[in-house]
């Protein structure tokens, strides 16, 4: 029996471990999870949520949008609304500078963002390296997610600088003292790969960098971003403490002290989140000795629809995404060299069919929607097909 997103939540609050990775399909959940968890977070006390934990999800890119120049093609101005968060890390913290480096390292050293946050905006120019003045420009969608991810990736620095301080009175700041989580959802959903592992590495360093007992929870609907991070959050570190007492040479009375050292520990673990037909979820552990086979995930997935008779419009996206895996791995240009030929040596009908269930509705819950007998028949001809002409073995 299935567990509901508050289940899913207590589980992962009572779990040990320093990091928590889970991988899901888009549409399962994630998002709701994330808000779920922070709504378990702040609700057993007033102060503001960001003091036990900080999060990032599709909300935080929401406090961002672009105000165009329709007329003159020329004026992008990118928007913030106004928000305690960036109001924190850019006035309070000052960390501005920081920003545009971990920015620019992501996508070009001549691209600059200027804060201009009295007006609640940001421009982006191109420095040219002469004396023209700089052009100013719109990020594509993958510069975007870039330029967010690094706003809270900056915060993270921060954060982890200032915890691993193990003197409270040594600290800067006691802002971060009662941090318990860090919560990510979903930090690549824009980026092509190349991106997406510099990600991965940056933010498994960061985290193998922490030293407090801050827990990181982290979703991805990538099985790339997936792999690599789980990868790189081998051998993490972790203070421990351990209370002392010694004489003090002034007085000669005992007193006591804190001992702290690193030790070395394993306490990652890795879960696939699924969701079941009556809306309920299971966090599905996953092995540390093989990486996450997506593909095979995938089959599974598709012949269990077919042998429930349960094939919604979905189905035929894990379909063509099986597909596309497999056209990729065996050196195919494009996926569709591997669908079936008919008589005059074409495979466009079947072409054209996929991408006519597969493409995604103005409504999302469309994609929810059962297909008739045809389309299951035809799912299940593809299927076959790609695993017996590619040679798949359970």
């Amino acid at each position: 029996m299935g567990k509901s997103l508050t289940d899913i939540v207590v589980k992962l609050r009572e779990s040990p471990d320093k990091v928590q990775l889970l991988y899901a399909f888009n549409g399962t959940g994630k998002t709701r999870l994330s808000k779920a968890f922070v709504r378990d977070i702040s609700s057993n006390d007033l102060e503001l949520t960001r003091n036990r934990i900080l999060y990032y999800n599709a909300f935080t890119e929401d406090l961002f949008f672009w105000d165009n120049d329709l007329d003159g093609d020329m004026d992008f101005k990118f928007r913030v609304q106004s928000n305690s968060f960036i109001d924190w890390i850019i006035r309070q913290q000052g960390q501005d500078q920081n920003i545009i480096t971990n920015f620019q390292r992501y996508t070009n050293g001549k691209l600059t963002p200027r804060f201009d946050l009295e007006n609640n905006q940001i421009v982006f120019t191109f420095q040219r390296g002469n004396d023209d003045l700089p052009e100013q420009v719109k990020l594509s969608k993958g510069e975007e997610s870039n330029f967010i991810w690094s706003i809270f990736y900056t915060l993270m620095e921060v954060v982890i600088d200032e915890l691993n301080i193990v003197e409270l009175s040594d600290r800067t700041t006691d802002e971060f003292n009662q941090l318990e989580y860090i919560f990510i959802d979903d930090p690549v959903s824009s980026l092509d790969e190349n991106h997406l592992i510099a990600v991965a590495a940056h933010l498994g360093a960061l985290i193998k960098k922490s030293k407090s007992d801050v827990k990181f929870i982290i979703t991805t609907h990538n099985p790339l971003f997936f792999n690599v991070l789980f990868n790189e959050l081998k051998n993490l570190k972790r203070n421990e403490q351990t209370q002392k007492q010694a004489e003090d040479a002034t007085t000669g009375n005992l007193k006591t002290y804190i001992d702290t050292k690193k030790v070395w520990v394993s306490d990652r673990s890795r879960f696939r989140l699924e969701k079941f037909e009556d809306g309920t979820y299971e966090l599905i552990k996953q092995s540390d000795d093989s990486p996450f086979a997506y593909h095979n995930f995938l089959r599974k997935a598709l012949h269990k629809a077919l042998a429930d008779n349960l094939v919604y419009k979905y189905h035929f996206n894990f379909l063509r995404n099986l597909y596309e895996k497999t056209s990729t791995f065996l050196g195919y240009q494009n996926w569709q060299d591997l669908l079936p030929k008919d008589n005059e040596g074409s495979h466009s009908n079947y072409e054209s069919r996929i991408i006519n269930i597969t493409s995604h509705s103005k409504v999302s819950t469309e994609e929810d929607e059962r297909v008739n007998p045809p389309e299951t028949a035809l799912l299940r001809n593809l299927l076959l097909h790609l695993e017996k002409t590619c040679h798949y073995k359970e």
